[in-house]
C-alpha cells in the first residue's frame, strides 16, 4: 500500500529539485555536481563576441542557473564553485576557451555561484514547476549574476556604472530573456514527465 506522501504528484511535492529523483546518494551527488560543472563549462564555449564589450554572449548563464534549479542549493552551488576554481587554476572553460582570474568578467562567474545557490533554494519550493515561476526564479538568478558582475566589470576597467551597464548588460537582455524563456518551458515540461514515469 502507497504511502499518501507518494500519491503526490512530483511536480507539488516539497522540498524537491530535479536531481532528488534520481536514485543514489553521496555518488550520485558527486556525479551530478561535477556534471554540472561540465555542462557549464561546454556551454561556455558557445559564445558570440560582443563589439566593444570584454564580456560575450556566451551559454553559461543559462546553464548555471539551470543546473541551480535542478541541483538543488547545496549542489548547485557547489556545482557552480567547482566550475569557478578549477578554471581559476587554469582549466580551460571560461568564456572562449579561457582560465584564470583575471578577465574584467571573472565577476559574472562569482555571480554564477550565489545565483545557482538562490535558484536551487527557490527551485526546492516549487520555483520551477510553472513556466510563470519559472521566469520569476531565473529573473531573480539573473539579477544576482549582474548585481556581481557589474560592480566587478567597472572596477576592473576602472568605469562607472553607467558605463558597466552599457558594456556589460544592456546588450545581453534580449538573450536573457530567450534564455529566461526556454528555462520556462524546458523546466516544467520534465516536472511533467517524470510525474508520468512516477504513476
Amino acid at each position: 500500500m502507497s504511502s499518501p506522501a507518494l500519491s503526490v504528484p512530483l511536480h507539488q511535492r516539497r522540498p524537491l529539485v530535479l536531481a532528488d529523483v534520481v536514485p543514489g546518494a553521496l555518488a550520485r551527488d558527486v556525479a551530478l555536481v561535477l556534471g554540472g560543472a561540465a555542462l557549464t563549462g561546454v556551454a561556455a564555449q558557445l559564445f558570440l563576441p560582443v563589439p566593444g564589450s570584454p564580456v560575450p554572449i556566451t551559454g553559461q548563464t543559462f546553464a548555471a542557473l539551470s543546473v541551480g534549479a535542478a541541483l538543488g542549493w547545496r549542489r548547485g552551488a557547489l556545482s557552480l564553485l567547482v566550475y569557478m576554481l578549477a578554471g581559476m587554476v587554469g582549466m580551460p572553460w571560461f568564456a572562449e576557451g579561457t582560465s584564470g582570474f583575471a578577465a574584467p568578467s571573472f565577476g559574472y562567474v562569482i555571480g554564477f555561484v550565489l545565483a545557482a545557490g538562490l535558484v536551487g533554494a527557490l527551485a526546492s519550493r516549487g520555483g520551477d514547476r510553472s513556466p510563470l515561476r519559472t521566469i520569476a526564479t531565473m529573473l531573480l538568478g539573473n539579477a544576482v549574476v549582474y548585481a556581481v558582475g557589474l560592480p566587478y566589470l567597472a572596477v576592473s576597467l576602472g568605469i562607472g556604472m553607467p558605463e558597466a551597464f552599457d558594456i556589460g548588460m544592456k546588450n545581453y537582455l534580449l538573450g536573457d530573456a530567450f534564455k529566461i524563456l526556454l528555462a520556462a518551458g524546458c523546466l516544467p515540461v520534465a516536472w511533467r514527465l517524470l510525474d508520468r514515469l512516477h504513476r
